[in-house]
């Protein structure tokens, strides 16, 4: 499972974390205040360095008010053919 923090699936799901988050215009420590959680939470899943289940990703999406439905589109293509 090494291997999935830094597939390029997971890569572009940060990619797109980074730029809902910068196109609500909060920042890092502001998202967390809404999340609950303390500020290094988001810097560590923007860089890589804690994973994000999907629970905790589509709630992240949901305080930013992204269009969920747009992004999983915009993500099947970097899905890899095997786990």
């Amino acid at each position: 499972m090494a291997g999935a923090v830094s597939s390029e699936a997971y890569k572009s799901l940060r990619a797109i974390l980074v730029q809902e988050r910068r196109r609500s215009g909060l920042s890092q420590a502001r998202l967390a205040e809404r999340l609950g959680k303390p500020p290094s939470y988001v810097a560590k899943y923007e860089l890589g360095e804690r994973r994000l289940d999907m629970i905790e990703t589509l709630v992240v999406l949901t305080v930013l008010g992204a269009d969920i439905s747009a992004i999983v589109g915009e993500l099947l293509p970097d899905l890899p053919e095997t786990l």
